[in-house]
């Protein structure tokens, strides 16, 4: 089977991408051979019950560590991970507009993200996460674990996580402060303090980020402005060598303007909409280790908040609002020095919904009332097992039993296994099951003309990659390859037609969807100021039409590329180059779809350190003023300049 995918795939990708991922495959296999003395740098990653090494894991994980996020000196997050292979991202236009993350062609509410540990996806935003409203301020690192992971986190990780740390107090007591200003009348500032002190820790930031935007719609002169504010707050506190706690929370409230198409025509109207936003996340984590260090508990309750409001000509449309709480327990056992290791997780979570809007009169076909309160809870338990066996051979099996008070019991698993070649060199696999419950949404609908389906069943997955991860020159150049296959099974169309009302509903697919690919990422680092990144995606993502027939799924491009070169002239002056290849892709505009054309984009930044305590940068965005579209009707921001200043007293 896999050798005839790999057949199937090598046809089916284009002669320059094709040429690029073979020679860079040949390459390392070609040094398999070399003598090396660096083994892999161990960095911990929430990819398993209780965090592992990366190089532990059969994941494919990208790590954004805080020298990059430095770096490229974005304001946002999405514009980071854009640069991760096997992620899509789909942007309605301007700063702050809706942006969707698709991971290896799955859908947008697919992936879980977690801040801290702690849960952020939105039940009154389907369940999926907003990626425009989320700011880049005060984030130490970002892990991208890619596949299903509901054998461990339950529903919405079926394609991956995301999980997302900010930043920890550093100094006995630092101050930092940056402040930027740049085009369509932007401005981005904050401040943060730290404080270390006998065992505790804690660190507050404050930003805030404002710009005018521009016009997203074809037509009209109307600027799409963007407003979001940020608290940050984390603490830790040592009881004794074995006993500590963690406290971490982050609000973020704001405005985003925004356009529609309210004829359905496909064209996006230029009108004067915007929604109001606060979303709110806070955790508290206890942890014990025994005194042998052999036995580690973990208890954790955190509680996510969000609100969002619609408005249009300065009048209050819609409300929605939705709560969720998690109680979790981990208890971990480790033996024969910690090459093996049993861990077992209680987990309890409620869900809660609200939508408040004006009552629809349908004429014959009825009245459509939004206004809704729905809750939903899970109990669940999970146990997981990893073992080294033959110090080259890592084994891993992980099951999940999730009882949902609105569906049946769901149960999934995963395996693993790693084999080391050598020290830098390793072949890993899994093979793994993911569900997807219904949100609220889709079955209990949405305001304006979205009819709920009480019947909808969850989607189901079936997954299995094959990886193979290589470093070479000391460190010097690295290497990551994988093969992904997955079939979803009761795959969710948000965009039926309700037969009653002629609005839209959600119905369960026939048949199954099928997503495959190649993922294939890069470092070469030929001395030590310069580095190159790249990376290349090849995703094959189907669904069955009402024929029968299989279709591409919109907002999936089949060819995504990424090079970023880094460029450290001395200690003081540094510049980074980006450039982001999107192939073509479809989108949908009622009732059929629409081919939006491929295109290029390039980014520049330059840092420059003035002193140890002043630095300088520059960033410009779209430097060569591409033109395109991510979302069918939606205008992307032109070229941009961005100044700012960093300092650390």
């Amino acid at each position: 089977m896999p050798i005839i995918f790999i057949r199937t795939l090598t046809l089916k990708m284009n002669s320059f991408y094709g040429i690029y991922c073979i020679v860079l495959l040949l390459f390392s296999y070609a040094s398999n051979a070399q003598s090396l003395t660096n083994s892999i740098e161990e960095i911990l990653v929430q990819a398993s019950l209780v965090p592992i090494s990366s190089e532990r894991s059969a994941n494919a994980i990208t790590l954004i560590d805080y020298e990059q996020i430095e770096n490229r000196s974005v304001s946002s997050i999405s514009e980071l991970l854009r640069t991760v292979p096997g992620l899509a991202v789909s942007k309605s236009g301007v700063q702050g507009s809706q942006t969707q993350i698709r991971v290896r062609g799955s859908e947008a509410n697919h992936l879980l993200v977690l801040i801290d540990g702690i849960e952020a996806n939105n039940p009154s935003q389907n369940d999926g996460l907003n990626w425009g409203t989320f700011a880049a301020s005060d984030i130490e690192r970002i892990e991208v674990i890619r596949g299903p992971q509901s054998s461990m986190l339950g529903s919405d990780a079926i394609s991956g996580v995301i999980n997302i740390i900010t930043k920890n107090a550093d100094k006995p007591r630092s101050l930092r402060i940056f402040s930027e200003n740049g085009s369509f009348d932007t401005n981005n500032n904050g401040i943060s303090f730290g404080l270390i002190n006998d065992g505790f820790n804690a660190r507050l930031g404050l930003s805030q980020l404002k710009t005018d935007g521009a016009n997203i719609s074809r037509v009209g002169k109307e600027r799409d402005g963007y407003k979001n504010k940020n608290i940050t707050f984390k603490s830790g506190l040592n009881f004794t060598e074995n006993l500590g706690a963690t406290f971490s929370a982050r609000r973020s409230d704001g405005m985003n303007e925004y356009d529609s198409d309210i004829d359905f025509d496909g064209l996006v109207d230029d009108q004067n909409k915007l929604t109001k936003f606060e979303n709110t996340i806070m955790g508290l984590k206890v942890n014990y280790l025994n005194l042998d260090k052999t036995w580690q508990y973990h208890v954790a309750i955190s509680e996510s908040k969000s609100n969002n409001k619609d408005f249009q000509e300065a009048l209050l449309e819609t409300s929605t609002s939705s709560t969720k709480d998690q109680l979790r327990l981990i208890s971990s056992k480790h033996w024969d020095e910690f090459s093996k290791r049993i861990s077992l997780l209680v987990e309890h979570e409620r869900e809660r919904f609200s939508q408040r809007g004006q009552i629809n009169d349908y004429g014959i076909y009825g009245i459509f009332n939004p206004n809704q309160d729905q809750s939903r809870t899970t109990k669940s338990i999970a146990i997981e097992y990893r073992a080294d066996v033959f110090n080259k051979t890592t084994l891993a099996a992980s099951t999940r039993s999730d009882d949902n008070s609105q569906f049946k019991d769901a149960n999934t698993f995963k395996v693993e296994l790693i084999y080391d070649l050598s020290a830098n060199s390793r072949f890993r696999s899994s093979y793994g099951t993911a569900i997807k419950n219904p949100t609220f949404t889709e079955r209990f609908g949405f305001y304006t003309n979205f009819i709920g389906n009480p019947f909808l069943q969850p989607e189901k997955s079936t997954s299995w990659e094959l990886g193979f991860d290589q470093k070479l020159y000391d460190g010097n150049f690295t290497l990551s390859a994988t093969l992904f296959n997955s079939e979803l099974d009761n795959e969710i169309d948000g965009n039926a037609i309700d037969p009653i009302t002629f609005g839209f509903t959600a119905v369960n697919k026939l048949g199954l969807s099928k997503r495959n690919g190649l993922e294939l990422n890069s470092s070469i680092k030929p001395n030590k100021n310069i580095t190159l990144n790249t990376s290349y995606t090849f995703t094959q993502s189907q669904e069955l039409n009402a024929i029968g027939k299989y279709q591409n799924e919109v907002r999936r491009p089949r060819h995504i590329a990424s090079f970023n070169l880094s460029w450290q002239q001395s200690d003081s002056f540094s510049i980074n180059t980006n450039l982001q290849y999107n192939g073509s892709q479809e989108d949908i505009v009622y009732p059929s779809n629409v081919k939006l054309a491929e295109y290029t984009i390039v980014n520049l930044s330059a840092n420059f350190n003035i002193s140890k305590k002043l630095d300088t940068y520059l960033r410009l965005e779209n430097l060569f003023d591409e033109s395109y579209e991510e979302i069918f009707g939606y205008q992307p921001l032109g070229f941009g300049a961005h100044i700012g200043i960093r300092y650390r007293p």
